[in-house]
């Protein structure tokens, strides 16, 4: 795995910016790359877009549709034996009853079971923001140097990245993975 720098910018001339004082700092074309990343739930990672199978907020919904289902088929079948009974209808309307009530329990049971998604504020993990990303292939003795440069030039965002490197780019990139400040790593250069 090789260790990366990786600072965001807000635009490309900003991050061509940040790359050229990493050139006039001794680091080579080969060693540095810029990306765009795209807004969270924008990576396209399903045939039908989005980042994730399914909402973490909808998880349970299946749960609570099967337990209305049975809730509203006892219901809808208890009214449509009421109704029977009283106005001696054909059994039929009992059969439909009972579907209909199954059909709205289903609905209500699978509502009730939504939650509503978590903000940012109150996400668990940093989230990855939008912007050009300038990453830098750097060995631990030059991370420093990278990180003060990007910092310099304007990034933000500046994380510290274990990868793999491969033809001058960072080859597995994931958007979906929070970053890892650098702070630390910035102050303590060898």
């Amino acid at each position: 795995m090789s260790l990366i720098i990786a600072g965001r910018f807000q635009t490309f001339p900003a991050a061509e910016a940040a790359a050229q004082r990493l050139f006039n700092n001794g680091f080579v074309e080969e060693d540095v790359t810029l990306f765009f990343v795209n807004p969270s739930g924008q990576h396209a990672r399903h045939p039908i877009g989005g980042d994730v199978g399914t909402d973490a907020g909808a998880s349970a919904a299946p749960k609570g549709a099967g337990k209305g289902v049975t809730i509203g088929a006892v219901a809808g079948a208890v009214v449509g034996a009421a109704i029977f009974a009283v106005f001696h209808a054909p059994l039929l309307v009992s059969v439909i009853a009972a579907g209909v009530g199954a059909y709205v329990g289903s609905l209500v049971g699978a509502m009730s079971h939504t939650r509503k998604p978590k903000t940012s504020a109150q996400a668990e993990e940093p989230m990855r923001h939008a912007g050009v990303v300038v990453a830098v292939h750097v060995s631990p003795e030059t991370q420093g140097q990278a990180a003060d440069a990007l910092r310099a030039a304007g990034g933000v965002d500046i994380e510290r990245a274990s990868g793999r490197w491969k033809q001058g780019r960072w080859s597995d990139f994931d958007p979906l993975q929070p970053p890892h400040p650098v702070g630390e790593f910035a102050e303590t250069r060898a």
